[in-house]
């Protein structure tokens, strides 16, 4: 065959596209900066990856809510170095990437003590993602950990709506971002940095967009979510400032979503538009996640919660009222600095006195930089184990109830993906259990009516009502 020709073929051969795999650590938040991440490097050509081991470009996304959180970047990216040696013997190329809160508190001491990383981003950076890869393979090691002055979703391309239609029927969208109440046992106020909202027109196109690709619920987030206050469209010239509670009532209108939810929340800014908008809103699943942490005056005021534990229960009390079927979610910190017997007994009594349907617990860990790691009295680990166990027991034993509870009872189940076995479908309910049909007169992304008849450890089992 004639050489000229054989080029010719080999020109008009596309190149491979490139891989990236993004693997997330910690909250639904990082879920969503990661599909984001992933939508920018789309429209570089790079697609999605499962696995690191067959990616071109591997971003670690990472959470430094928890204790040893940076340790175990470190130790993942030693597993990533070998990867990239190997890959680099055999005449290819891995880049490797730390994005999230701890490429944000460690900055360049990531590259300082892995030498394989290329990239360290920070979490208000994700816009630039693509041009810090070009300086990347241009030689530089890049460090993007600075506060954008730019709006990054101003800057962050839409997803496509395939793509949006391959994560499922049900959605994250990001409305709030950072936090001003400085809890002394928290760190993202230094690693997500002050409290900053999107505005109305930002919200709804991205959610009608959401919508049109099929997307039927949609949750959302934020550090401290119901503190958002937006840009509301503007009328005579002149904009207003929106809460959340008007922001969900617009959200409703949009043909296509069928259920809002959001996540997380701070008691303080709980105002009467929200929970109002929980009494007149089918949309809006009658579930909240609204932490207290803790169920001593002297411990919240040591936490810096500017909240009572009575305030917190007036606050359930008014919420209960305006939706009698919600479902109550929290977080709970044992064995913060000082805490007594009596203040532990004092958290065993407000979640007997509320009543959780699900909630997470936790052992106080220091975190470098926050008032709390200074503190005097530091509880001891087997303390910390002993009152962990006793509340955990305690909570699981509220959440079995409460599932046992709607066991003959029939609800609307969004359809969601199929199960482990042939004709099975599994399901959310509107309070966010698992549920799992074996007879789904429907398919994903329908919303139909079951009769719950089992309890299981984490899901319901239904059959079609």
């Amino acid at each position: 065959m004639d050489s000229k020709l054989i080029e010719q073929e080999a020109a008009d051969v596309p190149p491979a596209p490139k891989k990236v795999f993004v693997k997330t650590y910690g909250c639904q938040m990082n879920v969503y900066d990661s599909q984001r991440m992933t939508d920018a490097l789309a429209a570089e050509g790079y697609v999605a990856s499962q696995t690191a081991e067959d990616a071109d470009l591997v971003l670690l996304n990472t959470c430094h809510i928890r204790e040893k959180a940076a340790e175990k970047v470190y130790s993942e990216l030693g597993r990533l170095r070998k990867l990239k040696e190997d890959r680099a013997s055999a005449g290819g190329e891995m880049l490797i990437g730390v994005a999230g809160c701890v490429a944000q508190a460690e900055g360049g001491e990531i590259i300082r003590r892995a030498k394989a990383v290329d990239l360290v981003i920070g979490p208000q950076t994700y816009h630039r993602l693509p041009d810090a890869i070009r300086r990347v393979r241009g030689g530089e090691k890049v460090v993007e950990t600075d506060y954008a002055i730019e709006d990054k979703f101003e800057h962050l391309p839409a997803a496509k709506p395939a793509i949006v239609r391959s994560r499922g029927v049900t959605a994250f969208l990001t409305v709030q971002e950072g936090c001003d109440k400085f809890c002394t046992f928290c760190v993202v106020p230094y690693t997500r940095g002050s409290e900053t909202s999107r505005s109305v027109a930002q919200i709804v196109a991205e959610a009608e967009g959401l919508a049109r690709a099929g997307v039927r619920e949609v949750t959302l987030l934020g550090q401290n979510v119901n503190a958002w206050h937006g840009e509301g469209p503007a009328k005579a010239g002149k904009t207003e400032e929106w809460g959340l509670g008007r922001l969900l009532s617009r959200l409703a209108e949009i043909p296509g979503i069928e259920r809002l939810r959001y996540t997380t929340s701070h008691p303080r800014d709980m105002d009467d538009e929200l929970i109002a908008a929980h009494r007149d809103l089918d949309t809006l699943m009658p579930y909240l996640h609204l932490p207290v942490q803790a169920g001593s005056d002297r411990i919240l005021k040591a936490m810096n919660r500017r909240h009572t534990a009575d305030d917190y229960r007036r606050l359930i009390d008014r919420i209960r009222s305006a939706r009698s079927d919600i479902a109550m979610s929290g977080d709970f910190i044992v064995g913060f600095p000082g805490e007594t017997d009596e203040d532990f007994a004092e958290t065993l009594k407000i979640v007997r006195d509320i009543g959780y349907a699900q909630a997470f617990s936790f052992k106080y860990s220091p975190r470098p930089g926050t008032p709390g790691a200074d503190l005097d009295g530091q509880v001891p680990e087997p303390v910390k184990d002993c009152r962990l166990q006793e509340l955990q027991a305690l909570l699981a034993s509220q959440q079995k109830a409460f599932a046992a509870g709607l066991v003959g009872g029939d609800m609307g189940v969004l359809l969601e993906k199929e199960g482990r076995y042939e004709g099975q479908l599994v399901g959310r309910s509107p309070w966010l259990q698992p549920v799992v049909i074996d007879d789904a007169a429907g398919e994903i992304g329908d919303i139909i009516k079951v009769r719950i008849t089992h309890a299981n450890a984490n899901s319901l089992s239904a059959r079609a009502a």
